[in-house]
């Protein structure tokens, strides 16, 4: 399953389904992007050609470099005294690609929580090497929203084993991941998404007023318990 996010809202705003055998960089020609847009993927994305049509474009993308990258470098450039010490290194680097040359910058850069160095490259050659970076670390909503997506939704285990089946499911896990947010987003009172998803589970099947409950589970418990509604529905 890919998946594009905005990085202002935190949802999938594109998904797109292909087999295991499929190369990742094929989703790359999906995306639909305004001039002047910034773009993050990992680097199993990668592809010189479409990177190059963004920068005709006036697209920008960040990206990790490919430990097995082919490239030369053109020019090595004096880290300023703004930069971050976490700035290890900046070069502009060509690569060539079926007859065509392509000029990308290139930032090493020191993770100090991680303790590891980490290449990136770009089309951009106007921000702060630090803020290559910075924008970099946004791919990792990807990521959370990959977990909270399987940690609170059954897609641990199939219905069925068909192609049409497994889409289903993942559909819906997605449209109540959504909704989810939504309420999330609309009550005043803080929740963790797990615990706020837990309640829901539970209350499924309940005919309560879900953002009152949500917003103050004490006192809606109490008018539950202690005043029953007058009208209640029989059943004959």
């Amino acid at each position: 399953m890919h998946t594009m996010i905005n990085a202002l809202d935190d949802v999938p705003c594109l998904v797109r389904f292909s087999s295991a055998a499929t190369h990742y960089h094929t989703f790359l020609k999906d995306l639909y992007l305004e001039k002047g847009s910034f773009v993050v993927f990992d680097k199993a994305y990668n592809d010189y050609l479409q990177y190059l049509q963004w920068t005709r474009d006036d697209i920008y993308f960040v990206t990790r470099q490919k430990d097995n990258a082919v490239y030369e470098s053109i020019d090595e450039f004096d880290l300023s005294d703004t930069a971050s010490d976490a700035v290890l290194k900046e070069e502009t680097i060509s690569v060539q690609k079926k007859e065509t040359t392509l000029t990308l910058r290139r930032i090493a850069y020191w993770d100090a929580d991680k303790n590891k160095v980490f290449e990136f490259i770009s089309n951009n050659f106007l921000i702060a090497p630090d803020k290559i970076a910075a924008i970099y670390k946004h791919r990792w909503q990807i990521e959370t929203m990959f977990k909270r997506l399987k940690q609170n939704f059954p897609l641990k285990y199939f219905l069925d084993d068909n192609q049409n089946a497994l889409e289903i499911q993942i559909w819906c896990g997605l449209i109540i991941q959504l909704l989810m947010l939504v309420i999330q987003r609309k009550i005043k009172r803080k929740w963790a998404y797990s615990n706020m998803v837990s309640i829901v589970k539970f209350h499924l099947m309940t005919y309560i007023d879900l953002f009152k409950v949500l917003e103050n589970p004490s006192k809606q418990w109490i008018e539950l318990t202690t005043n029953p509604p007058d009208k209640q529905l029989r059943l004959f």
